[in-house]
């Protein structure tokens, strides 16, 4: 089958998009999964978190939606069918300020088992940032291919990125893509990792809306696969990742959260109960992404 990254159309299984591999196989083994962290880049684990808490936090995303006017009227509520105007959602803040209304999306994503999990795989007590970032993609949306450090790189560089569907994911609904290997580019790790988005002022921070250009390029190969509730895929700050676009009717739930050793020094924006997030990105005339990769030769 084909699917949609931005622009481009790619076959799964073809030269530019394959499967993820799942590691549950090796789950209870400690030093394999951090043998495969560094081997892969990534840590797909399925039914990670509770199945049931996953779905019943995304009964909380669709009742806000819903009070948002953004479902459709005449569907029922768990479908969530994207309402005429098309308009997704993102809800992010701090723990603090979401435990009123998502009480259920913390209990998945701030639970004992995932925080034991992170305390295992890094070997020493972690903390998760208090800032969240849940989101609904409605049809058409996508993102572009980026590393996460740009934006939040002002503490420890060892941050670990868990991207949560809420709910079962189709490649249809537009689910997470990896570059395999892109924690190797060294020449983009020295100019484009180098950026923090509230120093610099660059445009969407993506390094490209084209995967194909990446791969031409730099090398590697996109991967993605399909995710059931309750499954969750866990990342590096240099993991070039992109999104599939959403070419269905309903809305893509998903959630960003992240995790480091506690002994660590955390990115202050996003910490506290009211982190200050991206406080000076977009506040002067932006630099276009065209134009910073110009400079820095990539």
């Amino acid at each position: 089958m084909n699917v949609q990254i931005g622009q481009r159309s790619l076959e799964m299984g073809g030269s530019y998009l394959t499967e993820l591999r799942s590691s549950n196989d090796i789950m209870n083994d400690t030093e394999a999964l951090r043998e495969r962290l560094a081997e892969d880049g990534y840590l797909l684990i399925r039914g990670l978190h509770d199945r049931n808490q996953v779905l019943s936090a995304r009964t909380e995303f669709l009742q806000s939606m819903q009070e948002m006017g953004r479902l459709d009227p005449a569907s029922p509520l768990e479908q969530g069918v994207i309402g005429s105007e098309n308009k997704g959602a993102m809800w992010g803040k701090s723990a603090d300020e979401l435990k009123d209304s998502f009480p259920q999306f913390l209990n998945v994503v701030n639970s004992s088992s995932v925080m034991d999990f992170f305390e295992r795989l890094l070997g020493g007590a972690a903390l998760t940032y208090d800032y969240k970032w849940p989101r609904a993609v409605g049809h058409g949306g996508n993102t572009g291919a980026h590393y996460d450090i740009v934006y939040m790189g002002r503490g420890t560089k060892n941050v670990y990125t868990m991207w949560t569907p809420f709910g079962d994911t189709s490649l249809e609904l537009g689910t997470l893509a990896l570059c395999l290997g892109s924690q190797h580019f060294d020449k983009i790790k020295q100019t484009y990792g180098e950026m923090d988005v509230d120093r610099d002022n660059v445009a969407t921070g993506w390094f490209s809306e084209d995967p194909v250009e990446i791969v031409d390029t730099f090398g590697g190969q996109w991967a993605t696969t399909t995710f059931e509730a309750g499954d969750a895929i866990i990342f590096g700050m240099y993991m070039m990742h992109a999104s599939l676009n959403n070419t269905t009717n309903r809305y893509r739930l998903s959630a960003d959260t992240r995790y480091q050793l506690a002994a660590e020094p955390a990115d202050e924006r996003w910490m506290g109960s009211k982190p200050k997030g991206h406080y000076a990105w977009g506040k002067t005339p932006l630099k276009t992404v065209d134009q910073a990769r110009k400079e820095w030769g990539v």
